[in-house]
């Protein structure tokens, strides 16, 4: 037996009512509305502060890793777990998982601004602990719904963070220019 139908297999057996209801709210906090709700919000909050860097990370990672996304789940045209097992109704490909993606971009660019922000540490570390919790169980909730093998998920993160690395990479970079002399 795949790794992939092992973790599902042991997720099908997992399911209880409650708990079918409770990944279901899981899986919404990473979908499309939310996820773009939350990077708007910060976007705007970012500019009102006059931090444009930081909101051009926010926006700029976010609306390029869609479309990077997009890009890879037509390159790679993996179909998604079958339907007995599927407890959500879904037509596009499942390489990488879209949620797990774009909730690690998210994370990872939120965890950037958080960073730089002048906060305690303990502070700092509870909101990068919730950060890194919320990607992962909202990738955990698309296996345990059956949208996604595992392997979709774990590569979905990967790109993520890639993604959002590249993103604060270039945003410091901007930011020490703009800092520079002239």
């Amino acid at each position: 037996m795949s790794f992939d139908n092992w973790v599902l297999e042991t997720a099908v057996h997992q399911r209880t009512p409650w708990l079918v209801d409770t990944v279901d709210v899981i899986t919404d906090s990473g979908g499309t509305l939310s996820v773009w709700m939350i990077a708007s919000v910060l976007t705007i909050t970012l500019l009102m502060r006059a931090r444009r860097v930081d909101a051009l990370m926010v926006a700029g990672s976010m609306l390029t890793g869609l479309l990077v996304m997009t890009g890879l789940k037509h390159i790679f045209t993996r179909t998604r777990p079958p339907i007995p097992e599927r407890l959500v109704e879904i037509d596009s490909y499942s390489f990488p998982s879209g949620h797990a993606m774009m909730t690690a971009i998210l994370a990872t660019v939120v965890a950037a601004v958080v960073v730089r922000l002048t906060l305690p540490r303990l502070a700092k570390v509870a909101m990068l602990t919730v950060l890194a919790v919320y990607t992962v169980a909202v990738g955990f909730s698309r296996v345990y719904l059956a949208a996604h093998w595992m392997t979709d998920v774990m590569a979905g993160w990967a790109f993520g963070v890639m993604w959002a690395g590249l993103w604060i990479w270039g945003s410091s970079r901007l930011q020490r220019r703009q800092l520079q002399p002239a």
